[in-house]
């Protein structure tokens, strides 16, 4: 590593673009026929700030248009003057033709040089076009609420006790009851790293490896492929999925590394948040056939999120940390042939069935885990920029009860349509329309974030009479046939 993590990076340097990065594709197009529709699409996701942004790049191409049709005159002037200084040279020139003739040479230098300021401004206008139309969040999917609620889709493993809280069974939170077994601690990597870091000791780090292997063998069961991903990503890659170094509210989100004074006009290394990251990536500035996709993936990586102001009851335990290790499913499908194609019932997209498949893999691996879950499409609020839909998975944390009555997301699944493949220039080959060139969909989902699930099935599989933790029956083959976590009680002092 060239460095430690640090704060975010200058904004303005984050957006360096170095040569050989990907040149976005945005559909610009249609940004102007329908600013009214991405204005609300704006309001409707919080990006109030960006909600203008379709109006002032009409205002922009209008200027960019002017000054065409004004580089235009110039260059036709010109290429006037250059057949007539031909013309003039194949002739014998008298002197008042020798004349004529130098003052068409100053005019065209004249002309010359105003034409490049005209380029260099109709650039300056294409770069403020293209930098508005980046930053715009992806078009809302109809199947998503507008507002700030969810809409609840259904139940794994049925609903909780109602009120575990006047029930016999003794609730525990995962962070007691991983310090009493002494598997999780938060005090010694509050003095190697600060808040937001734990150590995984023991039996815990084992359960973290199972958790891993099962879901990549859930997942490998149903045809996607290992990729081992790197962790540190460019920015510009990061910007293109989505990712922006700080948030609405200028809060930092991603680690940058710190580069040595030689190394500053090289382009930002960040710690990617999410192997979503570098897998789309992967693809960036490359083809596909049609017959290549879909293409599934599923990566091990760890995370790195700065989650600045992230703060109350989050911040003890593993349900909001800086680094944590997740399993994450990324896919690229062909492009859905109409809008409507989302939507039609009998004949799924192709985005569709792949978004269909990565939620029952979510499904099936929480509920061989035993964990009570429930399923949720969330409002457009609650999108990331490149998410047209997201759907996300909750298991209850009774230690969370005060707080979403008990509920914490272990899981998500977001369909993005063309948004990051037009920014990473990834394209495919559609041998159907004689080899047109589109840009497929990608698609991404949580097979398993391991502090969470871990967390969930500590404070869930917790048996107050004997102290200990029963290990879901699908991880025990990884843990070599293990059964329980055990601790032992000092009797008389309520310790381990």
């Amino acid at each position: 590593m060239r460095g430690m993590p640090n704060a975010a990076p200058d904004p303005r340097r984050a957006y360096t673009r170095p040569a050989f990065a990907p040149k976005p594709a945005i559909d610009i197009k249609h940004i102007r026929q329908n600013p009214g529709l991405y204005e609300q699409n704006c309001i409707d996701r919080n990006y109030a700030a960006h909600s203008k942004s379709s109006w002032r790049i009409i205002e922009l191409h209008e200027q960019w248009l002017a000054l065409q049709q004004n580089a235009r005159h110039l260059r036709e002037r010109n290429n006037q003057i250059r057949g007539q200084l031909a013309k003039a040279k194949s002739h014998s020139a008298g002197e008042g033709e020798g004349q004529s003739r130098e003052s068409l040479i100053d005019e065209a230098k004249a002309l010359k040089a105003e034409i490049g300021a005209v380029e260099a401004k109709e650039a300056l206008l294409q770069e403020e076009i293209d930098n508005l139309a980046q930053d715009l969040p992806n078009l809302s999917s109809t199947d998503t609420p507008v507002g700030t609620e969810p809409q609840l889709l259904e139940y794994i493993n049925d609903h909780p006790e109602p009120e575990p809280s006047r029930s016999d069974r003794v609730w525990r939170s995962h962070v007691h009851i991983g310090s009493e077994l002494g598997i999780l601690d938060f005090a010694a990597s509050a003095q190697t790293s600060g808040w937001g870091w734990y150590f995984l000791v023991g039996d815990a780090a084992m359960l973290e490896q199972a958790l891993v292997q099962y879901a990549l063998t859930v997942a490998r069961k149903r045809g996607w492929k290992a990729v081992a991903p790197p962790s540190l990503v460019y920015s510009h890659v990061a910007s293109a999925c989505g990712f922006q170094p700080r948030d609405q509210n200028g809060e930092q989100q991603v680690y940058a590394i710190e580069q040595a004074e030689k190394d500053q006009a090289k382009p930002q290394l960040v710690l990617a948040g999410t192997a979503e990251i570098p897998l789309a990536g992967m693809k960036a500035n490359q083809t596909f056939e049609d017959v290549e996709l879909p293409l599934k993936t599923v990566g091990v990586s760890r995370c790195y999120r700065a989650e600045a102001g992230a703060r109350g009851i989050d911040t003890k335990g593993l349900y909001r940390v800086h680094e944590f290790t997740k399993v994450e499913m990324f896919a690229w499908t062909l492009p859905d042939t109409n809008e409507q194609e989302h939507f039609a019932a009998d004949t799924p997209s192709n985005s569709i069935t792949i978004f269909e498949e990565m939620l029952s893999i979510q499904k099936e691996i929480l509920l061989s885990l035993g964990l009570h879950c429930r399923v949720l499409e969330m409002p457009t609020t609650d999108l990331g920029a490149s998410a047209t839909r997201k759907i996300d998975i909750e298991a209850f944390f009774p230690s969370r009860r005060e707080k979403d009555e008990g509920w914490g997301e272990v899981t998500s699944t977001s369909m993005c349509t063309d948004y990051q493949s037009r920014r990473l220039h990834t394209r495919v080959r559609l041998g159907k329309t004689g080899g047109k060139l589109e840009f497929p969909y990608t698609l991404n989902g949580t097979a398993l974030a391991v502090p969470r699930v871990l967390a969930a099935i500590l404070e869930n599989s917790w048996n107050e009479h004997d102290y200990s933790v029963t290990i879901p029956e699908v991880l025990q083959p990884f843990m070599g046939g293990q059964d329980k976590i055990q601790g032992h009680k000092i009797h008389g002092t309520g310790n381990y």
